[in-house]
């Protein structure tokens, strides 16, 4: 019998729900949280609305390092005297224990504190960036991931992260790119929910749940031109469809916190967005948690220039839906103010306080408000060999290779290798973006992986820096490339260049290492080029035309061991790219599922006065859904058990994949369709399935999707979703740009 795949992963808000927090679930009245309602004072309600660094514990520093320096005594004094209720980026057991034990026993009403943090992908155990691991196609692998970082995190003293982020980004030239899962809306989905799992386990009441944060509330993927921090012009059909699925997936997967977006929505800022905080999350879509805002943002509604002060923007922020202020401290400064002057209803921050207070309780804080602050779990569930296990195997099936002329990899390990390039034996960009909490000195470096996997004859030349030149490198990479029989070109982006406030206006190898690359192709020795990056890059020249090229993302702990495992074949790659890979940085945004146009550039036309440029086409080099492996998979023609998709029924697509290869292989077979003639215009394609098959060379299955009218819905000019009868076309190929399509007509209803 073939075999079958849902193409919806069932939420499981059941189980993370559960018995844990019926109230919380249902919205029902809580006697223990309304008798302290009553009791506290506007300024203990204000405290409970506030968030602050954690100069308590250990703190990761170099994060925003000018709020990063109220001492530890005065924080204290504000946790004594009731002022705040959350904090964030510290982390430690012990001092954790007695700041929590001023909360519960020093403070008038005894409320514990919950300790939240920025732990986006790995603790001290670091894993791929969340790109990276989006390119693995497989949200297993993240759910698996974000478990182990829970149970690290929670270790160390901590119950909430501020992640997934879940924005999909269109756009490379953004440098949040490195911390979501792609372009595709369908990917997106998956993996906010997949990371929801795995940071919150089954029962929120665990010592080793997490809560999660999918993040940032809304459309921040959206920014103009790429910019961090710019404003998001868009129709709602478009954020419907495409910006706000993610995160009703990660809701409908169980998180109970979302955190505002810096930028505005048709000139509304999301933490002064009304609509956006109260009407979509909480009166259509039923969200039960809180909301906290990003990173002072709240107080960033002065600048935008929607409010005149900090009292407004308190006013704004909290009557749009802003449960907690993260950092900025106006909800302590200014509440008392605004209830006292009638500008602010009481009831609308005893809400407030009401939402903030039910996902304390339903994590177990009320009960055991030391929980996940065990000193014995902080020394033996940190960094344990099985956590360095599944970094490496997350990071090598992240590993994508893109190009592989004449088979030039996998290399043979007693072949004489030059390491060339800046990112060789360096140490300092293995981790990427956006972690705090990881060592470098336990990382493991390309060179140290070659060695390990028993490359016996590596030649190690730096060449340049990342981006500036290097006296005499140039010299010295094209010396030991002519003594070598292939070269390595560890080559890309700093970790710096990608993450929070790095938008690059060309999406390029820097120009050092690009005249590096040009050198050593020169001596016409075999290149196989490794790009360390947080986004999608336009490659060009010796770089692009390299014989092999392995997008290495950045892989985190067990980095150079990975790469290692693939360059030798001891791994066969199966990654595909969750981002499109352009000609030119100038095509940005680009992705894959853009809609149709008046004037499409078809095969075998003239290509006068068509949707294309001047300097490039109207394509990705490597689109989304991209990616090569050491096995040779061949799809027959795709077959629909019927012509016809009842409105209320379903049909199968299935192909047969062979491996007519040497080796045993995984592929990722995708599927996806086309609505031929809709109301509005439609994607050219939609991702709408993923299947992983593994096989021996030689053997071959049949994979079968099943499609109901469901998956054929889109948002109409109304604004809600439909499904409309007509035409469609479907494929089930290797990526979004191949394969040949079937076609099967959706009936009226």
């Amino acid at each position: 019998m073939p075999e079958r795949t849902p193409l919806r992963i069932a939420a499981t808000v059941a189980l993370t729900l559960g018995a844990a927090m019926p109230a919380l679930a249902q919205q029902a009245a809580d006697p223990q949280i309304e008798a302290l309602i009553a009791k506290m004072t506007i300024e203990e309600k204000a405290g409970q609305l506030t968030i602050l660094a954690d100069a308590t514990r250990n703190f990761a520093a170099d994060v925003n390092p000018e709020f990063a320096s109220r001492k530890a005594k005065a924080l204290r004094e504000d946790v004594r005297a009731g002022r705040v209720g959350s904090l964030f980026n510290g982390y430690g057991v012990a001092a954790g224990r007695e700041t929590q034990r001023i909360a519960v026993e020093k403070s008038r009403l005894g409320i514990p504190l919950l300790y939240g943090a920025d732990v986006i992908h790995g603790f001290r155990t670091v894993f791929p960036i969340p790109l990276g691991e989006a390119a693995s196609f497989d949200p297993a692998l993240a759910e698996a991931t974000a478990r182990v970082t829970a149970v690290e995190a929670t270790a160390a003293g901590l119950h909430w992260t501020f992640a997934p982020m879940v924005d999909i980004a269109r756009d490379q030239r953004w440098g949040r790119v490195a911390e979501g899962a792609g372009e595709d809306v369908y990917l997106g989905k998956l993996f906010a929910a997949a990371r929801v799992r795995g940071f919150q386990g089954t029962s929120l009441l665990a010592a080793d749940s997490m809560l999660a944060t999918p993040k940032h509330f809304a459309a921040y993927g959206a920014v103009a031109a790429g910019m961090e921090y710019n404003t998001v012009d868009i129709s709602t059909q478009t954020l419907r469809e495409v910006h706000l699925p993610p995160f009703k997936a990660a809701f409908d997967a169980g998180a109970l916190t979302t955190m505002s977006s810096f930028n505005d929505i048709n000139g509304v800022p999301a933490t002064a967005n009304r609509w956006l905080m109260t009407q979509l999350l909480r009166e259509e879509w039923k969200f039960p948690g809180f909301v906290v805002s990003d990173y002072t943002a709240d107080y960033e509604l002065i600048s935008h220039g929607v409010a005149a002060d900090a009292g407004d923007a308190a006013r704004l922020a909290l009557s749009a839906g802003v449960d907690m202020s993260m950092q900025s401290g106006i909800y302590n400064s200014q509440l008392l103010r605004l209830v006292a002057s009638g500008e602010l209803p009481v009831t609308v921050v005893d809400e407030a306080v009401r939402r903030v207070l039910r996902v304390k309780k339903a994590i177990g804080l009320f009960d055991n408000p030391y929980r996940s602050l065990d000193a014995a779990r902080e020394t033996t569930a940190i960094g344990t060999p099985a956590h360095r296990a599944l970094a490496r195997d997350a990071a090598r099936r992240s590993i994508v290779l893109l190009k592989n002329e004449k088979n030039v990899l996998p290399l043979q390990k007693s072949a004489r290798i030059a390491l060339i390039g800046p990112l060789g034996d360096d140490r300092k960009n293995l981790f990427g973006p956006w972690t705090l909490f990881g060592d470098t000195r336990e990382s493991i470096t390309l060179r140290q992986g070659l060695e390990n996997a028993g490359f016996a004859a590596v030649t190690v030349v730096k060449g340049s820096e990342i981006e500036t030149p290097l006296a005499g490198g140039i010299d010295a990479a094209v010396a030991a490339a002519r003594s070598a029989d292939v070269v390595l070109l560890a080559i890309g982006e700093s970790e710096k260049m990608s993450g929070e406030a790095q938008s690059r206006t060309a999406i390029v190898v820097p120009q050092p290492q690009q005249q590096l690359a040009e050198a050593v192709a020169a001596t016409g020795k075999p290149i196989v080029v490794l790009l360390s990056t947080g986004r999608a890059l336009a490659l060009h020249g010796a770089v692009r035309d390299a014989d092999a090229i392995l997008v290495n993302w950045f892989l985190g702990s067990e980095s150079g061991n990975a790469i290692a495992d693939v360059l030798s074949g001891d791994h066969n790659p199966s990654a595909r790219l969750p981002v499109s890979f352009p000609y030119e940085s100038g095509q940005e945004p680009y992705f894959y599922n853009h809609r149709r146009t008046g004037r499409p550039v078809v095969p075998d036309d003239s290509p006068s006065f068509k949707a294309q440029y001047r300097e490039a086409r109207n394509e990705a080099l490597y689109s989304f859904g991209h990616g090569l492996s050491y096995s040779l998979f061949a799809y027959d023609d795709v077959k629909v058990s019927s012509p016809k998709l009842p409105w209320s029924g379903s049909i199968d697509v299935s192909v047969r994949i062979t491996n007519a290869g040497s080796r045993a292989g995984t592929e990722v077979a995708q599927l996806y369709i086309h609505d031929k003639v809709a109301s509005t215009t439609r994607p050219v394609r939609e991702l709408k399935g993923i299947r992983h098959v593994t096989l021996q060379p030689g053997a071959s299955t049949v994979v079968t999707f099943q499609l109901t009218r469901r998956d054929l819905e889109f948002v109409g000019p109304d604004n809600l979703w439909h499904a409309e009868p007509g035409t469609f076309d479907v494929w089930i190929a290797p990526s979004s740009v191949s394969g040949q399509a079937a076609e099967f007509e959706l009936e009226r209803g």
